[in-house]
């Protein structure tokens, strides 16, 4: 979805039903001033003097998004310096990464549109997108260099939890294992992780005691893994002239997500619906029914039972940290979370 490149936050901060709001105003011009600062730097360091890949790189960069990482750096920055030049830079390190498994992501899918505009491996080709990928994972290498060995080191355990959650993905569950178990880790290695290293960086670098970095940490864990249920939740229950997306893609690309899981948990589940689970769906009228049958289920409810375990989680976190005005305005992330749901 694409919305103005010099607004970051504005999809956040639009307001309205669940939406989330900064309502501080002096924190809400510090975050407009760091995510300013940051989307700067983001564009100064994807450059490169081969032009084709700076305009590759650009080209998601230049398609907006929520750049929920960077600010969620910048909100855990605010129980320290939040001006530091080293949360500007990690704020930019994690939306780099980030970018950087959207192209590789992109090929994997076949995807052909991403935020609104033509994938780049739909507008060049595979090779492109894959090695636009490995140059913003370059990219984002030499910027966190600056910042110390400490925080490579913490980059590359994020590395390999966003690697290894995706092998998880393409193996699937094995013979045994908890599909529910087995499917949070992959949401947690995959999404939850590099925002739970936002969460630490943000706090680290603005100087924050140690206790309040390792609960920013554990919060973006809790937010991030919550925020990929909530999205699972949106790409079932929600007509897309309300969210924007198209719903079904999971099922269209047979992904068994949480709501699914616990349908097919159910004993009651209909055979059926079994049935239409066991298969990526082309159909729009099979998906249609899919969609319907699981509006129906009890996986919705189950899934958005789950959803608050992981709020409810996030709210005793936030209650450990600082009374500070950034705290309210995570708690509200957490309720933003929740609510874009319904």
């Amino acid at each position: 979805m694409s919305r103005p490149a010099d607004d970051p936050i504005s999809e956040l901060t639009a307001g309205g039903s669940g939406g989330f709001q900064i309502t501080d105003a002096a924190l809400a011009d510090s975050v407009k001033q760091g995510m300013a600062r940051v989307e700067q730097l983001l564009h100064h360091e994807v450059r490169s003097d081969l032009d084709f890949a700076t305009r590759t790189s650009l080209h998601l960069v230049d398609a907006g998004g929520k750049r929920f990482r960077p600010l969620f750096v910048l909100l855990a920055a605010q129980f320290g310096d939040p001006a530091a030049d080293e949360v500007i830079k990690s704020g930019a390190v994690v939306e780099m990464i980030h970018l950087a498994t959207l192209y590789h992501d992109d090929v994997m899918d076949e995807a052909t549109m991403r935020r609104g505009a033509t994938s780049a491996n739909a507008r060049w080709d595979n090779s492109v997108a894959i090695l636009t990928g490995d140059f913003l994972f370059a990219k984002g290498s030499q910027l966190i260099a600056d910042l110390g060995a400490e925080a490579v080191r913490r980059m590359a355990i994020t590395f390999e939890a966003l690697v290894t959650g995706q092998m998880r993905e393409t193996e699937g569950v094995r013979d045994g294992e908890d599909a529910v178990d087995f499917y949070l880790k992959v949401i947690y290695e995959k999404t939850g992780s590099l925002i739970a290293t936002a969460g630490r960086f943000g706090a680290w670098f603005s100087g924050a005691d140690e206790a309040t970095v390792e609960s920013l940490e554990r919060i973006g864990k809790l937010i991030g893994t919550g925020f990929q249920i909530s999205d699972d939740i949106i790409d079932i229950a929600s007509p897309s002239k309300e969210s924007g997306k198209t719903p079904g893609t999971d099922l269209r690309e047979g992904v068994k997500t949480l709501p699914m899981l616990y349908a097919l948990a159910d004993e009651n589940c209909s055979p059926r619906l079994r049935d239409l689970l066991s298969r990526p769906l082309s159909s729009d009228a099979e998906v249609a029914e899919a969609l319907e049958l699981l509006r129906g289920s009890s996986g919705l409810e189950r899934t958005r039972g789950t959803l608050q375990e992981f709020a409810d989680d996030a709210r005793k976190e936030l209650a450990s940290l600082p009374d500070v005005p950034a705290r309210e305005a995570l708690s509200s992330l957490v309720d933003y979370v929740v609510a874009r749901t319904w």
